[in-house]
């Protein structure tokens, strides 16, 4: 889909509501085939999806918004009421967090929204559009030595409507990814009973948010590893993804633990040969790797067991080169691997990530956006 440059998209959900021009359902029939949808439709209903997301960025951002433009005017489409009225409230939910953050000490001057298709199908009278999300923020220099920027790809779903007069309306959009990103609504209290881990392997404790505390250093010397280099790798790779290693889509794990071993590995870390489901080993090979290469629990279990990390009490601790795990359910298994790849001088850990693909998120927003998630800082 070819990407296109407009205004700032404040107030266009509002208006797609009220709006009484339509997108045609099909260029040639509103009830297409099952997954018929034409490369014409499959765009316009795309920029819809990118008025939506830019207009959600636009609420988090202090300055200047660029995105998607709307439809020609004889090709628009509109928001179902119930969708208008939803978007309406995230668009509220989103203001106030921008106020939390900026008063916390983090702000964004200007935004930038893109949207590609990625799949497009009809059936009857509905229609399904999947759009990939790459937005990056330009962080507000409030106490100087913030990053210059944070960027994310996000996945979505879109579902369609067609109405009566051959036209598709926009009836819901769901987030497709786990974590959610900064302009996303914040998910809901988790309701999860505790899973039982791996009995003979150690736990990591659960490091807390707040406070800020006093700043640990790491002793780069004594370790003999290149904290940088681990930080260069994860920064180089974060959207394009090293070919050289094979990568794991949400369906099948997830890439977020692979992606973090590969960042250690360009950092110092050795290879433990060994059986794949040993959690003591830690290794990548031409065909296969260990579990605790890619896992989620089985990585934490493997670097406690190697003494080639220490639990931190405070996120606030990491530098450069630690890792964060998240835990979003509560379950009391682990969901989610970071690396920690920017600090700036107030003591703000920045992560960049895979799966949910992220370069330089705030430790801020993420405590802010996902407020009932249990985290494990880990010093390498």
């Amino acid at each position: 889909m070819k990407s296109l440059t407009l205004r700032s998209a404040a107030g266009v959900v509002a208006s797609l509501a009220v709006s009484a021009a339509l997108v045609p359902a099909s260029t040639a029939r509103a009830e297409a085939r099952p997954g018929d949808v034409d490369k014409t439709t499959a765009e316009t209903l795309g920029r819809i999806a990118g008025v939506v997301l830019t207009d959600r960025t636009a609420a988090i951002v202090d300055g200047k918004v660029k995105g998607h433009a709307t439809a020609p005017s004889t090709k628009k489409a509109r928001l179902s009421s119930a969708t208008a009225r939803s978007e309406k409230t995230v668009v509220t939910e989103l203001r106030q967090r921008r106020a939390k953050l900026k008063a916390l000490g983090e702000a964004y001057s200007a935004g930038d929204t893109r949207v590609t298709v990625d799949r497009a199908g009809a059936a009857g009278k509905k229609a399904t559009v999947r759009v990939t999300e790459t937005t990056q923020l330009t962080y507000e220099k409030i106490h100087g030595d913030e990053p210059g920027t944070t960027g994310f790809q996000a996945h979505h779903e879109l579902s369609f409507t067609a109405t009566g007069n051959g036209a598709w309306e926009l009836a819901g959009i769901k987030n497709l990814d786990e974590i959610p990103q900064i302009n996303a609504p914040a998910p809901t209290a988790p309701e999860a009973k505790a899973t039982a881990g791996a009995g003979d392997m150690p736990n990591a404790p659960e490091a807390s948010v707040w406070p800020f505390v006093k700043r640990l250093p790491k002793d780069n010397r004594a370790t003999g590893l290149d904290y940088k280099a681990m930080a260069d790798y994860a920064e180089k790779y974060w959207k394009n993804y090293n070919p050289a290693y094979r990568k794991y889509p949400l369906g099948n794990g997830g890439d977020c633990t692979n992606f973090v071993s590969q960042a250690l590995k360009a950092g110092g870390w050795k290879h433990a040969p060994g059986k794949a489901g040993d959690y003591t080993k830690w290794w990548y090979g031409s065909d296969t790797q260990s579990d605790s290469w890619t896992g989620v629990n089985e990585w934490s279990w493997f670097a406690l067991n190697s003494n080639r990390v220490k639990p931190l009490k405070y996120v606030y601790q990491m530098e450069v080169g630690d890792v964060l795990q998240a835990d979003f359910d509560r379950d009391g298994s682990k969901d989610h691997t970071m690396l920690v790849t920017y600090r700036d001088a107030l003591g703000t850990p920045y992560l960049t990530y895979h799966s949910f693909d992220t370069y330089r998120r705030s430790m801020l927003s993420l405590s802010v956006t996902l407020p009932f998630t249990k985290w494990y800082a880990y010093r390498t």
